[in-house]
């Protein structure tokens, strides 16, 4: 499993803060991560892209999604990079940019199915801690502040009920006479079995993770609400105007 180098080496951010962001499927947490990063000057970067990336290999290749075998072979000649962007991460896949490749429901449902392998998310874990060892950043995913950044700075476990998670995806999917939201739902469900129920590594909030529940809450009240979490942890300049 290759790890390149120039992961640590093209970030370079003032700041050595941490924060460290996980929920569940749908929960907004690459919105929320994206205002801070942007509200703090901190970098973004959305673990959560990696994992897709190798899913859509792994897609690409026809391996099976249930096999660690062929999956830990596929990994051990695949690299995966992240260039922070002002909107999203580009993400490069062997050098080719698959930013606008890995956000449709079969590759999303590929990574959830990969990622629940001991192997292929410590591959992962060591990606995701290089690209964060300096500081200055805003990191999401699942076990960022349980397992990757255990010493983050600010942990923030966002969540909401499956039903406000299903509709919200529903809604960022658009209109689509193949999918209805009751399924949008059943699919959410069914990743929250997988993720919160896998041996290594489950999803749940880190002991000293500040619960963040937007059930009830509109984007802006859950956005605001992130902005004071981090506000009363950390003494950071606003960046934005």
């Amino acid at each position: 499993m290759i790890e390149d180098e120039s992961l640590s080496r093209s970030i370079r951010p003032e700041r050595k803060v941490i924060v460290a962001i996980d929920g569940p499927a749908g929960a907004g947490k690459s919105t929320i991560a994206r205002h801070l990063a942007r509200h703090f000057g901190l970098l973004n970067l959305e673990t959560g892209a990696m994992y897709r990336a190798f899913a859509l290999k792994a897609l690409r290749a026809a391996v099976s999604l249930d096999e660690i075998t062929d999956l830990q072979e596929l990994a051990s000649e695949t690299t995966i990079r992240l260039e922070p962007g002002e909107e999203e991460n580009r993400v490069l896949l062997d050098d080719e940019d698959v930013t606008g490749l890995i956000r449709n429901q079969l590759v999303t449902d590929a990574a959830s199915r990969v990622s629940i392998f001991p192997a292929i998310r410590a591959w992962m874990v060591r990606l995701q801690q290089q690209l964060g060892a300096e500081g200055g950043v805003v990191m999401e995913g699942r076990d960022i502040g349980t397992v990757v950044f255990p010493h983050a700075d600010v942990k923030i476990f966002l969540d909401a009920a499956p039903e406000v998670r299903g509709l919200r995806r529903f809604d960022q999917l658009g209109p689509s006479p193949a999918v209805q939201p009751d399924e949008v739902i059943r699919d959410l469900r069914a990743r929250d079995a997988r993720d919160r129920n896998r041996a290594d590594s489950p999803l749940k909030p880190a002991p000293d993770a500040v619960l963040l529940d937007s059930t009830h809450m509109t984007l802006e009240e859950a956005v605001r609400a992130a902005e004071d979490i981090v506000s009363s942890k950390l003494s950071l300049p606003v960046q934005e105007l």
